[in-house]
């Protein structure tokens, strides 16, 4: 039997671009990636810029945060976050990172609808000035936090901080957050870093064989030395004992000689 009602379709791209320039871009692949990284093998979804749809039925009610995490939603592939085919968990963290085009009034109304359809802990990030805003569930609102430097999020265990200036995440293991390049970058300078280490360590073992090794040679040349003025001593000592004997032989006391020659 045929039905009349149109199957509902929740779209999964606007054709929108997912950031609109490098730098906002890098803000939402460090946090998406390095919260992948920090919830691997656990029942949390994270993902960026994905639709939310909240409500059933209603595919003109969604919003697509640049970062969201669903705790108790196992990780992998959606097409969109359809809060009814997820458990009714509504995602408890979003991320917004201001671009250029953006404007304030389109944050708030982004807030508004974090307020209204459950999420506990909200973020709104603004990478030009280097500035965060925070806000944290009370009830049944989202309301902004003061200190923002001083909250730890109590989902993600991440805080805020200005390093040199620059606004920057803070892992629960106080790493800063990276993008994938910033990641290897750092580890290609640890490994030349490592290098360098081994170089001058092998500069100083080969010193150290060196100065051993000119020592020995030092050592060996002074004993070489003695053992000439030993041999020396000895040849003398032997001529004197020779002449002495040979005097006795003629009736002459050499000890009577060098009396007179004092």
């Amino acid at each position: 039997m045929s039905s009349n009602v149109a199957e509902i379709v929740y779209p999964e791209s606007d054709g929108k671009p997912m950031a609109d320039n490098t730098l906002q871009w890098d803000w939402m692949v460090k946090i998406v990636g390095e919260l992948r990284e920090m919830f691997a093998g656990q029942e949390v979804f994270v993902a960026g810029d994905l639709f939310w749809y909240p409500v059933q039925g209603s595919p003109n009610i969604v919003t697509a945060p640049d970062g969201l995490v669903a705790f108790g939603r196992p990780p992998g592939y959606r097409g969109s976050y359809k809060q009814w085919e997820e458990d009714n968990i509504a995602p408890q963290v979003v991320f917004e990172v201001l671009s250029p085009n953006n404007t304030y009034g389109e944050m708030d109304e982004k807030r508004a609808f974090y307020e209204k359809y459950g999420v506990e802990e909200y973020y709104f990030i603004d990478p030009y000035e280097n500035e965060v805003e925070i806000y944290l569930r009370n009830g049944k609102r989202l309301v902004k936090q003061d200190d923002v430097f001083a909250i730890e999020s109590p989902r993600l265990k991440i805080r805020f901080a200005k390093k040199d200036d620059e606004l920057v995440i803070l892992g629960p293991d106080g790493r800063i957050f990276q993008t994938r390049e910033q990641r290897v970058e750092e580890m290609l300078d640890e490994i030349e870093q490592s290098k360098r280490l081994v170089l001058e360590e092998r500069s100083r073992a080969t010193d150290a064989v060196i100065t051993a090794e000119l020592e020995r040679r030092k050592a060996e040349e002074e004993r070489r030395k003695a053992e000439e003025e030993r041999r020396k001593a000895d040849e003398e000592r032997t001529a004197k004992e020779r002449l002495a004997a040979k005097l006795r032989e003629l009736g002459v006391n050499p000890d009577d000689l060098l009396r007179e020659a004092q």
